[in-house]
């Protein structure tokens, strides 16, 4: 059973059953759909399987939803429904290295998955991304600097 939220108004349920025979796909992106005995044409625009959202447009509205299963309810109910949004405070070397870059600086705002520095280990560059949004609080390291494993690199605010 699938509870679906809209535009965070509405809220309904479907079985998996009516999910997949109520959804065709006709063209790509675009979906034939009934839903209580009415028949509507959807465009999918925008699809984020990791929070289970999506955007769709039909008859030139745009809606956005969000899905949500058995295990989602059970993860709420057992009180781990904010996993995903768990502030971070640190950004620590995932591995030992030789810090080649640092793009950011102290009070910076970044969005989630921005580069905060780059990492050499064992020859290869590896961009180091931002786990989370937020605005930086101390960078620790500087070009140059050969950092180990779990060393903290980036505080956040």
């Amino acid at each position: 059973m699938y509870k679906f939220f809209v535009n965070d108004k509405y809220e309904f349920e479907l079985t998996d059953e009516q999910v997949q025979q109520d959804i065709v796909e006709y063209e790509n992106n675009r979906f034939h759909v009934m839903f209580n005995n009415r028949s509507y044409n959807a465009e999918l625009l925008e699809v984020d399987s990791s929070s289970k959202t999506l955007s769709i447009k039909v008859n030139n509205t745009i809606y956005s939803i969000k899905a949500e299963d058995e295990y989602d309810r059970l993860l709420k109910k057992l009180g781990f429904s904010d996993m995903n949004s768990r502030k971070v405070s640190q950004l620590k070397a995932p591995m030992p290295g030789l810090v080649l870059k640092v793009p950011v600086e102290v009070g910076q705002e970044i969005a989630k998955d921005d580069t905060l520095l780059i990492l050499e280990a064992m020859k290869m560059e590896n961009v180091v991304k931002s786990p989370t949004a937020g605005k930086i609080k101390q960078v620790k390291i500087k070009e140059g600097d050969a950092v180990n494993k779990g060393q903290v690199l980036i505080e956040f605010e």
